[in-house]
């Protein structure tokens, strides 16, 4: 009797580890990774004489139960990568590691014009991917430095639709100009003029 109390409570023990585990396990493999990063960024830092600034939205699995993470560029990364470089050293040159599917327009030119604005030599390291505001941030660098297979998106602002996510600003364009504003919804001609404005924008900033 008291052999099968103490298998008792030895499987509620495994239990409730086993349930901590998978609470803590995306936690752990994340600051890991984190770790591991940081050691890398230092490395490179020395190699380069430079300061290295990242940006990397992996889709990474860190949420409860290992639910997938989804980042973008948002504001929280254009204050954190503005302060990284406005605290360099105007001497000092700026290795960003880039890293990201893109994001906010408004961030990704933040970080684009402040990169630019950097006194010293700026590089900018694809290791696999940067698209949109990633590729709109590349191109404020002197030098960009790519992996033989990494791929640089085509700068393409968004356009919110509650019934898509979001469409390309120059397909909407695209379609009006096929169709013709005779044959559009309202709807539709209020998004064109919102489009054209943010193309417009884009290119005033490349």
């Amino acid at each position: 009797m008291e052999a099968l109390a103490l298998w008792s409570e030895a499987i509620g023990i495994f239990f409730w580890f086993f349930i901590l585990l998978v609470f803590l396990w995306p936690q752990i493999q994340h600051r890991l990774l984190q770790n591991a990063r940081l050691n890398l960024i230092r490395r490179i830092e020395g190699k380069e004489q430079a300061r290295v600034v990242s940006m990397i939205h992996r889709q990474e699995r860190i949420s409860l139960f290992g639910i997938p993470l989804y980042r973008y560029i948002d504001i929280e990364d254009s204050e954190q990568v503005l302060r990284a470089i406005r605290t360099t050293s105007p001497k000092v040159p700026i290795c960003f590691i880039i890293h990201t599917p893109g994001g906010l327009v408004l961030a990704a030119a933040q970080i684009a014009l402040a990169l630019k604005d950097h006194p010293a030599k700026k590089k900018v390291i694809i290791p696999h991917y940067a698209m949109s505001g990633g590729t709109l941030i590349a191109l404020a660098a002197d030098e960009i430095v790519m992996d033989p297979h990494a791929v640089l998106g085509p700068v393409d602002p968004q356009i919110a639709d509650p019934a898509r996510g979001s469409i390309p600003a120059v397909s909407i364009l695209k379609a009006v100009e096929r169709k013709g504003i005779d044959k559009v919804e309202d709807e539709t001609l209020i998004k064109a003029d919102i489009a054209t404005k943010a193309v417009k924008h884009i290119e005033d900033l490349i």
